[in-house]
């Protein structure tokens, strides 16, 4: 395998970069963390630029790439201290672009290459967060018309989109259907009459929203069905694996951009007359951290390969997912640590990374549960 850059991946990345220097300056990212605010400003400069169209088909106006090229993407947005949900639409959006009948393609498309968030993802919900079988979200069907009532929460960019892609239980489904075939996709304007709209408070991510979502007799069509009826299930889990390497590769990135700080800091502090880097305390967290980037960095781009070649990647992503998960949070805690107290106080970056990167071992798919998906196929190989 061989995973140098090209010429073109380069000329990206340094055009990247001249974006972010311009439109991303930590004094921004700070302002935008503190007043709990969108960063308009850096997203309308990467649709500018063309980088939310990255990954896009041609026909939507896109720019074809491969799964490597997104990946070190993400990971250089996040390394220059840009926030992790700014990119990426070209796989969050891939369960419409393959599923999605033209009108909804059109509605999506429209949002993403405008720079916004093409739909809200609606799966989570206070019973069903690790197990999306368990969604208690119904639809049913009245005088040809379909009424979507349930709860879901911790739904990202609520406030923002204009769409969610719903997942709900026909509620007439019999017993004898199992937990997932009775589970279907509708395609939900968020301004319909009975959607109720509730941000949470959290400890991190002050930059996006995150809602709480209540439907109440939320009329739609039966054309706002997304794909098969009866196969929602089996249609939200094929994009997964590719959205879970996208998360590890913003961590690589978060925890590259801790380390930098944490590195240039310990050269410039002095305490007892030099340096601190000169302790070796100090240098022994700066290698650790050095190891654990150059791991995730490996997994990211192993993963990526295999993906662009046609190789399965059940394991490999969910792997990906739970060292990078777990590593960066590692990485950017010993930042912290090299820091001292200044890293306590949001006038240092590392402190909104260290608040923003632990829900990533959450989201997306939880350590556990990634420990189950990988462990469970490394079983059956170990059996074959």
């Amino acid at each position: 395998m061989d995973f140098r850059t090209t010429d073109e991946q380069e000329l990206l990345l340094e055009s990247l970069r001249e974006v972010m220097d311009r439109a991303c300056p930590e004094s921004y990212m700070k302002e935008c963390n503190e007043q709990h605010r969108y960063p308009t400003e850096l997203v309308e400069a990467l649709a500018e630029a063309g980088f939310t169209m990255l990954g896009v088909p041609e026909e939507y106006g896109g720019t074809p790439v491969d799964t490597q090229t997104l990946m070190l993407v993400a990971e250089e947005i996040t390394r220059c201290g840009g926030p992790h949900f700014v990119f990426g639409q070209a796989l969050s959006i891939a369960d419409m672009l393959e599923f999605g009948n033209e009108q909804q393609k059109r509605q999506c498309m429209e949002e993403v290459s405008a720079g916004r968030v093409g739909f809200v993802l609606g799966f989570t919900e206070p019973q069903a967060g690790s197990d999306s079988s368990a969604i208690a979200t119904t639809f049913t069907r009245r005088d040809g018309k379909v009424y979507l009532n349930g709860h879901k929460t911790f739904m990202s960019n609520a406030l923002r989109s204009r769409y969610m892609l719903c997942l709900a239980r026909n509620a007439d489904a019999t017993g004898e259907e199992s937990k997932t075939d009775a589970l279907s996709m509708w395609w939900l304007p968020m301004d319909a009459p009975g959607v109720t709209i509730e941000p949470l408070q959290k400890i991190g991510w002050h930059m996006m929203d995150t809602c709480e979502v209540y439907l109440q007799d939320v009329e739609l069509e039966e054309s706002d069905l997304v794909g098969v009826e009866g196969n929602g299930f089996m249609q939200a889990m094929v994009n997964f694996e590719v959205e879970r390497l996208l998360m590890a590769a913003q961590l690589l990135g978060m925890a590259e951009c801790a380390y930098g700080d944490a590195a240039r800091y310990a050269n410039q502090r002095v305490q007892f007359g030099r340096p601190i880097g000169a302790f070796q305390l100090v240098q022994q967290k700066i290698t650790s951290m050095a190891l654990k980037i150059e791991n995730m960095r490996n997994l990211v781009a192993k993963t990526a390969w295999k993906i662009d070649n046609g190789q399965p990647v059940q394991i490999d992503s969910a792997l990906a997912k739970l060292y990078c998960a777990q590593a960066a949070n590692e990485v950017i805690d010993d930042a912290m640590q090299i820091f001292g107290g200044i890293g306590y106080t949001t006038d240092c970056r590392v402190s909104r990374l260290w608040v923003d990167a632990r829900v990533q071992r959450i989201g997306g798919g939880t350590d556990e549960v990634m420990i189950h998906i990988a462990g469970r196929q490394l079983l059956k190989q170990a059996a074959q």
